[in-house]
């Protein structure tokens, strides 16, 4: 991402750990260690002993003056920043260049969107140029794609290593570092310009262009620098501060300071930089560099500062051009939520994603812009439609599948280890819905069993499916063996969420802010949607109440939660004020939740102005094996103990609201809570059924069910054709787009 950085964490206390360090009683390292409050919280903090090794042996090496270069050399011949003047002219761009520029893309990805990075790399291919891709080590689904993707271009490769690299983390800087030197070291490749790019961006002008730009400036380096005051710059970035990562997490350890002798830059992670540039910081050994290398090992967002630094202070300080040729979505009051503070001891922000109505802003010619970021199709993919008919001409009329959008959860080789239980409970029930779904189909003939089937091992593959950027539930893939014929076949279901929510406003009131309202976890502050589609959650999952509002006159609202047995779990006030467009709230209840359906009320001087329900699942599993009897897990479905949420008992609110309190309610979920295998099966699907329905089922192979489709004829499917994001040879003129 490119970020800013502000404000830091509470202090914490001693570690408990101290014990597993082995750095001598009494010695100076050890008089050090406790010197530095920061270094102390994080070895509380730290997790496994290495990491808690390192870091306290990192924090004592650096009391020591052993860790930082105290002067550097700075070997540039100008006093302060170069300032080159590049004109932009879109006319010059399209006439194309004698000796074009050959281009070593590196795609550094992680995460699931496959299909999103297919387009992108649809967009940016061309014969001429070279895709070296880094996949994250914790990405194993998209690496697969990425592997087969590989194999049908011969100037596209996929590093032989992999790292887990974290947002913030020094790890970032070693992968472009070590990307670099693998480039270097390709004989067979011979490219003038080191671009990088994410999943999450996209082209805004063509390939010819880009080339044509680059050519013109083949000597320059593009990098973005934050114009900002120096001194405000290093403080908000923590460069004065001594960070280490270790345990996927980046541990602020005190304070540092800068190296004299040189002025430290930085700004965006996102840059082009020369052959001549990326050779010098790889090979050379000079003071500047080797220092460099030293002082950002240990810095927080090192990718935002080492080649501005090193370029600003180096001889090739003239070529440096303030402008990484990029459009990026900054929206600081929803970016800088401090969405990071689970990975790093710091704040930091994070760009929004375009949405059609920014389409605008990629027209822009004021300055020369290649690129844009952050797109992601599963908030959005119609903006990534407008700019693929922008680039490369309007899609042929009819073209299928221009509006959906499939990305991938779950995938039989990542091992059922890599779902929750919650997940694995859903994914099976939602098999089940379509199941029973295929069994209805032959009703008229209760003796044809030809559509009747028996579940069989966990799922194939789970997709998210989106219809114009609408969520339209699940895709799961799974076996089951067909009764009329004892054979194995395989299907896909599309299961498709009921509408949960109403507004219940009296005909006679005047309140009329409230649009939308909807439970669930995960909830993403910065895009504004649950991350958890469709709100699969279970007894241990951490609710959020999201509420959607138009503009209008200030107003408080009263959420009331009320848990299956009609006991009232929470209840708070909201003020809303007049410009306020989403509220969100996680009531801190006392966990497990109940399982059953949940109903949320929103009342408006205690009259009720919205409903909406959402599910908590009984868990049919327990570390991915079936729950048994007699298992402490299924302690899990009884509730919170002493039958109290909060500390607080709401049970006054109850003939306020007209909830009845109802003893067999609570003597049924007795009951529910002890079942286990066929019957905690029935009770699952019962309450699945009543907030999701099976749309649709296919099958992926053979069938003896006459009235089920091919998914691959199916247009939900995931099967099914998706030209937009479907790969194919280069044509003549080089692209594939």
């Amino acid at each position: 991402e490119d970020r800013s950085s502000a404000t830091m964490p509470r202090k914490r206390s001693r570690p408990s750990h101290s014990t597993d360090i082995s750095i001598p009683t009494g010695s100076k390292q050890l008089q050090q260690l406790w010197s530095g409050k920061e270094a102390i919280s994080a070895l509380s903090r730290a997790k496994s002993k290495e990491c808690r090794q390192q870091i306290a042996e990192v924090y004592c090496r650096h009391k020591e003056g052993q860790l930082m270069p105290e002067k550097v050399t700075r070997y540039c011949p100008i006093e302060g920043k170069a300032n080159v003047n590049i004109q932009w002219d879109e006319d010059s761009a399209e006439s194309f260049p004698s000796k074009p520029v050959r281009i070593a893309f590196v795609l550094v990805v992680h995460g699931r969107a496959s299909r999103q990075f297919q387009r992108l790399f649809k967009a940016i291919y061309h014969a001429s140029h070279y895709y070296y891709i880094h996949v994250d080590q914790r990405s194993n689904y998209l690496h697969r794609q990425v592997q087969t993707l590989a194999t049908q271009y011969p100037n596209v490769r996929v590093t032989p290593w992999r790292m887990a690299t974290i947002w913030g983390g020094a790890s970032l800087l070693t992968m472009y570092l070590r990307s670099m030197a693998d480039l270097l070291a390709m004989r067979d490749w011979s490219w003038d310009f080191f671009i990088n790019l994410s999943a999450a961006d996209y082209p805004i002008r063509t390939n010819d262009q880009l080339v044509a730009f680059l050519s013109k400036y083949r000597y320059m380096n593009f990098i973005k620098s934050h114009g900002r005051d120096n001194a405000r710059f290093i403080r908000k970035q923590g460069l004065d501060r001594l960070f280490y990562e270790c345990d996927t997490h980046m541990w602020r350890l005190g304070d540092r300071k800068i190296p004299e002798g040189i002025s430290v830059d930085g700004g965006s992670d996102w840059f082009l930089l020369n052959r001549l540039f990326v050779e010098y910081v790889i090979n050379s050994k000079d003071n500047l560099v080797t220092n460099m290398k030293r002082f950002y090992a240990y810095t927080l967002l090192p990718a935002e500062s080492f080649f501005h630094t090193v370029l600003e202070n180096s001889a090739h300080c003239e070529s440096m051009v303030d402008n990484n040729l990029r459009i990026t979505n900054w929206n600081r009051k929803l970016g800088c939520k401090c969405q990071y503070k689970h990975i790093v001891d710091w704040c930091g922000c994070s760009p929004n994603d375009f949405k059609p109505a920014d389409f605008h802003r990629f027209q822009q010619t004021v300055r020369p812009t290649f690129f844009a970021r952050k797109f992601e199709a599963s908030v959005n993919q119609e903006i990534v439609n407008q700019l693929d008919a922008y680039l490369f001409g309007p899609f042929p009329q009819g073209s299928l599948a221009l509006n959906s959008y499939w990305e991938n959860v779950y995938d039989e080789p990542d091992g059922v280890a890599s779902l929750s239980d919650t997940q694995l409970t859903y994914y099976h029930a939602f098999s089940r819905l379509g199941l029973a779904r295929a069994a209805a189909s032959l009703q008229g003939n209760p003796k044809d069993h030809s559509c009747r089937y028996f579940p069989m091992g966990h799922p194939v593959s789970v997709h998210l499916y989106f219809q114009s950027d609408q969520f339209q539930g699940y895709l799961v893939k799974h076996h089951a063996t067909n009764l009329a014929t004892s054979k194995l076949e395989t299907m896909e279901t599309w299961v498709a969420p009921t509408k949960n929510f109403k507004l219940t406003t009296p005909p006679t009131s005047t309140f009329s802010r409230l649009q939308f309202a909807e439970i669930g976890t995960e909830w993403d502050a910065k895009e504004r949607i649950f991350r958890n589609f469709g709100g699969l959650m279970g007894p241990m999952d951490e609710t959020v109440g999201m509420q959607k509002w138009v503009k209008g006159p200030n107003v408080t609202v009263t959420v009331v939660w009320i848990d299956p047995t009609n006991v009232i779990a929470a209840t708070y006030d909201i003020l809303i004020d007049a410009s306020a467009e989403f509220t969100h709230y996680r009531p801190p209840l006392n966990q497990p939740l109940r399982p059953g359906v949940w109903n949320v009320r929103i009342l408006h001087h205690w009259s009720p102005v919205g409903e909406m329900r959402f599910l908590i699942a009984p868990l049919a599993y327990n570390k991915h094996q079936p729950i048994r009897q007699g298992e402490k897990e299924i302690q899990l479905h009884n509730g919170p103990a002493k039958n109290s949420y909060m500390e607080q008992s709401f049970h006054g609110l109850n003939p306020v609201l007209n909830i009845p309190v109802s003893l067999s309610y609570v003597e049924q979920a007795k009951r529910n809570a002890a079942l286990t295998g066929p019957e905690l099966e029935r009770w699952i699907d019962s309450l699945v059924g009543k907030l999701w329905e099976a749309a649709d089922v296919c099958a992926v192979g053979p069938t003896a069910c006459p009235v089920m489709q091919a998914c691959p004829k199916s247009p939900w499917s995931s099967m099914s054709p998706d030209p937009k994001s479907q790969l194919g040879a280069p044509r003549a003129n080089g692209r594939i787009r």
